[in-house]
């Protein structure tokens, strides 16, 4: 539950795939960040969080992944983006699957809170450690969540479910290379023909 450190980190997460594709070296990366604090943080202690937040979301992608963030669209890059939390954190990658990809086919395209404590609930039934969280963290989860999906454009600032478009390049990145990343594409609001139609 350490996405509650902050949101999507678009600034951030483009200037460390940009180093990483020219170094291919995770370790000259965090180094390369923390000699002239690139993500200009405050303080040392933020400027570990967010790298260590950034950089074990960036670690969960594929080289073709990370060079749509190095030098690809905005919305290219916002797409991978949603999909590298969802990778790093089962926790959002079942809530975009089973609330915000079925309200999408649906067509229901309008997310409440509702719709969220009602997955938190039935989640906490499976996972007491969900359960045993405080109320202000559990509040905290929420606003943090859903900031996410408007940074990602997966939501509208109303909280409406974008339909997302997605370029050849986008969806043959998504395309499955072993059995844990079967499926990825289903955290965006595509549906099974469209994202067949894209790989084409």
């Amino acid at each position: 539950m350490s996405f509650t450190v902050g949101g999507l980190f678009y600034q951030e997460t483009v200037i460390a795939a940009d180093l990483y594709v020219k170094n291919q070296d995770w370790t000259k990366v965090r180094e390369e960040i923390f000699k002239t604090n690139l993500f200009q943080s405050r303080t040392s202690t933020a400027l570990e969080r967010v790298c260590r937040e950034v950089l074990s979301r960036l670690k969960l992608l594929s080289i073709e992944q990370l060079k749509i963030i190095q030098d690809g669209s905005r919305q290219e890059q916002l797409q991978i983006l949603w999909v590298a939390v969802c990778k790093r954190y089962s926790f959002i990658r079942d809530f975009a699957v089973e609330v915000i990809r079925e309200k999408f086919l649906l067509m229901d395209y309008s997310l409440s809170e509702e719709n969220y404590t009602i997955f938190f609930d039935t989640k906490a039934e499976w996972h007491e450690e969900l359960e045993r969280l405080k109320d202000s963290t559990k509040k905290k989860l929420k606003q943090v969540l859903f900031r996410i999906l408007r940074e990602a454009e997966i939501t509208s600032e109303a909280n409406i479910i974008l339909p997302a478009i997605l370029t050849k390049r986008v969806a043959k990145a998504l395309i499955p290379k072993k059995s844990d990343e079967s499926g990825i594409y289903m955290v965006l609001p595509v549906s099974d023909t469209d994202f067949k139609e894209w790989i084409k």
